[in-house]
Formats: C-alpha cells, sequence, structure tokens
C-alpha cells in the first residue's frame, strides 16, 4: 500500500518543493526498511509497521494542523516548513511539533526561496500583495514601494491560485505557470540568500526503523543533529543556567536555543535546543537521563544526519545598531574596516557607549 507524503497545498508551495526535493531519498531509505523488516505480523504493532519499500506518492493538504493531524493518525508522512535565516522560526509549526503525541522528524531539507511578483490577465489597478505572512515580511520593501496593502494567504501558493484583479500575488517561480499569470517583477524578496528548512515528520515508530536503516545504507551517517524539546518543573533562578550547565557538562555543542511560553500560565516557558548529536550517543542519552530523572520534562522533536553548516565570523556590519562589543575602545578608531559606527560614536570613551547602551546608570 503506497505511503502519502503530505505537504502544505496547494501546488507550487515552497513546501511542495521541499517534499520533491526530500522524496528521493525518503523513498531509499524506505526500500532499505522494506529489505529489513520482518514478515507482517497482525500482533505488531502499528508504530512500527513493516515498511513495504514502495515510493511514497505526494499528497496536499489543506493545513499544516491537517498534516500533523494525519501523521498522527498513521495515515502517512509529512513536510513542514520550520525556519527561515529571514523570519526565524515557524513558530506554529514548532508548537504543534512540541504538542504533538506521535510525530517526530526524521530529516531536514533546505529550500532557496525567492518571490516573483504575479498578476491576473485582466488585473485592473493594483491595491494589494497576496502571499503567505512569511513571505509578505520577506517582501515589505516591495510592498513599500508600490504601495501595496498586504493581504496574508494560507500559503504563497494559494495567493496564486486565487488572486483577485486588484491584487499581486508573491511566490515561487514555478506558480506562474501553474496559474496562467502574468511575472509583473521577479526576485522581489528583500534578501538574496534566504532559505528555508522543513521537517520530514514520521510516527515515533517509524522513526525508529527509518533511522537504523538510514545508518545501514549509509556508513558515514554517523552524524546527527536533534532537536529537543525542554520544559523545567520548576521556576525560579537558576533554573534554566542548571538545565544548560547539564548539556555543557556533557561536551554537547547547542547550535540554537529559543523559549516559547506554556500557554495562559504566566512566568512558565517550553525550550527548544537544537543539538549537534543522537540522542543516542552516550553522553547525551546520559544528559537526557539525568535531566528527566530529577526536574525537566524532556522529548525529542527530530533527529536528522546532519548537513553541512557555514560558520562564517560576525561583521560589523552584520550586528544591530547600538550595543557595545570587543574593540569599542573609544580610542577614535575602528576596530576594523567594515565598523559601522559613525565618526561621532568612534569619539565616545568605551564607559560613555556602555552608560548608553547598557543602562549602567
Amino acid at each position: 500500500m503506497t505511503t502519502s507524503l503530505y505537504y502544505l497545498g496547494p501546488r507550487g508551495t515552497f513546501t511542495h518543493q521541499a517534499a520533491m526535493l526530500a522524496a528521493p531519498r525518503l523513498n531509499a531509505i524506505r526500500r532499505a526498511m522494506a529489505a529489513a523488516s520482518p514478515a507482517p505480523s497482525s500482533a505488531a504493532p502499528s508504530s512500527a509497521a513493516p515498511c513495504d519499500g514502495t515510493d511514497l506518492a505526494i499528497v496536499e493538504a489543506p493545513t499544516a494542523a491537517d498534516i500533523f493531524e494525519r501523521v498522527s493518525r498513521h495515515e502517512g508522512w509529512g513536510v513542514i516548513a520550520w525556519e527561515n535565516n529571514v523570519e526565524g522560526y515557524v513558530v506554529p509549526n514548532l508548537d504543534a511539533l512540541l504538542d504533538a503525541r506521535d510525530v517526530v522528524g526524521i530529516d531536514r531539507v533546505s529550500v532557496d526561496i525567492a518571490f516573483d511578483a504575479f498578476v491576473s490577465d485582466d488585473h485592473g489597478e493594483l491595491t494589494e500583495a497576496a502571499a503567505h505572512p512569511h513571505g509578505l515580511a520577506q517582501c515589505a520593501g516591495f510592498l513599500r514601494t508600490r504601495g501595496l496593502r498586504p493581504h496574508p494567504a494560507d500559503s504563497n501558493a494559494a495567493a496564486c491560485r486565487d488572486i483577485g484583479p486588484h491584487q499581486v500575488a508573491l511566490g515561487p517561480r514555478l506558480c506562474g505557470d501553474l496559474y496562467g499569470l502574468q511575472t509583473l517583477e521577479r526576485n522581489v524578496q528583500d534578501f538574496q540568500g534566504a532559505r528555508t528548512d522543513f521537517l520530514v515528520i514520521v510516527p515515533r515508530g517509524t522513526a525508529r526503523a527509518y533511522l537504523e536503516a538510514e545508518r545501514r545504507l549509509d556508513a558515514d551517517a554517523d552524524h546527527y543533529e536533534s532537536i529537543l524539546g525542554l520544559v523545567p518543573l520548576h521556576t525560579g533562578p537558576g533554573t534554566v543556567a542548571t538545565m544548560l550547565d547539564v548539556l555543557r557538562d556533557a561536551g554537547l555543542n547547542m547550535t540554537s536555543f529559543i523559549s516559547r511560553p506554556i500557554k495562559g500560565r504566566d512566568g512558565t516557558y517550553s525550550f527548544i535546543a537544537t543539538i549537534d548529536a543522537a540522542p543516542w550517543k552516550p553522553s547525551f542519552r546520559e544528559a537526557l537521563r539525568g535531566m528527566t530523572t530529577s526536574d525537566t520534562w524532556a522529548k525529542t522533536l527530530a533527529v536528522y544526519e546532519r548537513r553541512d553548516r557555514p560558520d562564517p565570523p560576525i561583521s560589523a556590519w552584520m550586528l544591530p545598531d547600538g550595543g557595545v562589543r570587543p574593540g569599542d575602545d573609544g580610542a577614535g578608531g575602528t576596530p576594523d574596516a567594515d565598523d559601522a559606527t559613525t565618526a561621532g560614536e568612534d569619539r565616545e570613551t568605551r564607559q560613555e557607549r556602555e552608560e548608553r547602551e547598557l543602562l549602567w546608570r
């Protein structure tokens, strides 16, 4: 029986592109899963049902919530947007994965993000720009230049499909052909080099079989990254520091750490950490055991083979305005050639800058 790989529709979304990009690797590992599966048994739990090795059928779903629901009911696999390098995490999907009962990520796929502006053949005066809220945010400069009001849509492709005569739709280039639209302008995003990462999600029993097959199939598949959900069971001074000390003392490298409020409970938070290790690594396993037997709730949200990650230096032009950093010596010169401080700021002493930016008095 064919397994569906659900993506946020309609056709042409960035999630659709991610699903098509992920499918060949997923299918190869599914065949390895099938080769290692025992004969089907009615006594086998559904969460660990043998994989038949057939290729995934890429199927659109109306909402991300529907994808989570289908995966949790073991009706297929799914692809969800996770993080964009301009707008950050896709918070509704982050919250949904944290709360999901039987859903976990097994692969992470990156898609280059570029927006073209489309209009219908019979368009009139253009007053609105339609796109997903993240798309609108990434094309804010285009909207300002054209004097367009933002009109949020369920997805960028949906904006293209449902375009009105007064609207400019923002979406991937392939949407122009899919929905018979005219291209008003290409590459209207504010930032070049934008990317969105997507997670492939499956039931937890499937994830264990998938990861075992992946490690058998790829001898080099020993470098993994994990996304971990953490909730301290007690609040107060030092709670988060103590939790992080456990990870540090285990020698684990953390590349991302964010918080989310526990809804409706002031002063309580869940935390999502991205760790450069697989949860079965002995030091990681012991760290998790130590936290979950003392004062922390923990759940692995995703495990996937780690991709090459750039490690660029942070130049002064990348920093927000103001602030204090090493090299701000106040001696009248800039620490490096691309420092963005003004001549007036250069004449400040470090003490004056600290007092202004850090509010020391």
